[in-house]
Order: C-alpha cells, then sequence, then structure tokens
C-alpha cells in the first residue's frame, strides 16, 4: 500500500537501485569487459531516467519558455540528466560513473528505510545498520562525489586528445561543472574548490616549491577563478 500509494517515488527508487545494479557491474567486470561496457550505458541511461522523473517531482507543470528553463537548471536532477547525456555515449570511464552509483545509493537508501518502516519499525535489522552506517557516511560520500566532478574536468580533455572523446564535450561538461558549483541544495562541489585552493597555495608557499611551480600554480588558480561563477 505504501509503494502504490507513493508510485513516483517507488518508480525512482527501483530505477536507482537498477542503476545502482548496473554501475556495480561495470566497476566489478564479473560478466566480462564486453558486458561491463553495457551495463555502463545502461547506469547512466537509468541515471537519466530517475533524474527526469525528479525533474518532473521538482517542477511539474513543463513550459517551453526561458523563464522554465532557468528554473529547470537550478534543480540538482536537470545537472545529472545533463551529466547522463554527456557520457552515456563516450568511451566508458571509471570515474564518471562513480557520481552515478554513489547518489543512487544515498537515495536509495533513504526511501529503502521509509519502506522498511512503512513495513514494520523491527523488521530487517541487519538491512537497517547497513543503511545507518551508509547514512553516517554521507558527507564524506558526497565530498566524494564532489571530488570526482571537479577532476573529471580535466579528464575530458585527456579523452579529447587521446582520441576517446568529442570536442564538444570538454566545453559541455565545464557547464555541467559550473551548474555543480552553483548548485543550493549541495555545496560540496564549491566547498572541495575552496579547498583544493587552499591546500595547493600551502604547499606552493613552501620554501622548497621551485619558482616555475609556484608561478604556474598561481597562473591556473587564477584563470580557473576567473572561470567560476558568480554564487549568489
Amino acid at each position: 500500500q505504501f509503494l502504490m500509494a507513493n508510485k513516483l517515488d517507488t518508480a525512482m527508487w527501483i530505477s536507482r537501485l537498477f542503476t545502482v545494479y548496473c554501475s556495480a557491474l561495470f566497476v566489478l567486470p564479473l560478466l566480462g569487459l564486453h558486458e561491463a561496457a553495457s551495463f555502463y550505458q545502461r547506469a547512466l541511461l537509468a541515471n537519466a531516467l530517475t533524474s527526469a522523473l525528479r525533474l518532473h517531482q521538482r517542477l511539474p507543470h513543463f513550459q517551453l519558455s526561458r523563464a522554465f528553463l532557468a528554473q529547470a537548471l537550478l534543480e540538482d536532477s536537470c545537472h545529472y540528466l545533463l551529466y547522463s547525456l554527456i557520457f552515456v555515449n563516450s568511451y566508458p570511464v571509471t570515474m564518471s560513473i562513480f557520481p552515478v552509483l554513489l547518489f543512487s545509493l544515498l537515495h536509495a537508501a533513504t526511501y529503502t528505510k521509509k519502506v522498511l518502516d512503512a513495513r514494520s519499525s523491527n523488521s530487517l535489522p541487519l538491512l537497517r545498520n547497513l543503511l545507518e552506517k551508509l547514512n553516517s557516511n554521507q558527507q564524506n560520500i558526497l565530498k566524494f562525489i564532489a571530488c570526482n566532478e571537479i577532476f573529471l574536468m580535466p579528464a575530458t580533455v585527456f579523452m579529447l586528445f587521446s582520441g576517446q572523446g568529442s570536442l564538444l564535450q570538454p566545453f559541455i561538461y565545464y557547464r555541467f561543472l559550473t551548474l555543480r558549483y552553483s548548485s543550493r541544495r549541495n555545496p560540496y562541489c564549491r566547498t572541495l574548490f575552496t579547498e583544493l585552493r587552499i591546500v595547493v597555495e600551502h604547499l606552493i608557499m613552501k620554501p622548497s616549491c621551485p619558482v616555475f611551480v609556484r608561478r604556474l600554480c598561481l597562473s591556473s588558480i587564477s584563470f580557473i577563478s576567473r572561470l567560476a561563477p558568480t554564487v549568489a
């Protein structure tokens, strides 16, 4: 009755579990490398479906207007719908599947707990303990996802020069990264950029750091800072 009363949430729960399943079979290619590539695409397509359903839930009344598009781009679900479309037809990159896998795992765990509570307050204690441990590490997981999002930017450039990526991919991914940086719900990408800048500045200011390395890093920091969007 709980599942039927929350059909949209249940559909997203099933698609997230399927995303976790496909992502796991890509990261751990138990069925062979050829099959792993197909699981990579399935995971991203399932994530695109979940993101589209979540976006519909957040903005139920679709309008073909500039204002609606601007509002949609503020939603994290729209960001990851774009993310899935960027990588679904590209060369499989293990780093790109981790954000999809971990976000799906976190959201699926939250809804699984609701399903267990609807069934009985004491049902499946072992599974409940696993879900609690996952929830207690949520902040670290979100930081890891943000780190993946950041380092995928140079990875897309490397893929372009190695012949495994398209010319448009780095530019579209840069747009995705600016959306994540400006996210209202998830500040971890912005926080990680700040933390990485502090760490790099601390290292290059040491006397043992060569002058040319210091200048190169400072120029890179200045360039990346100019590319960062303004956050209200």
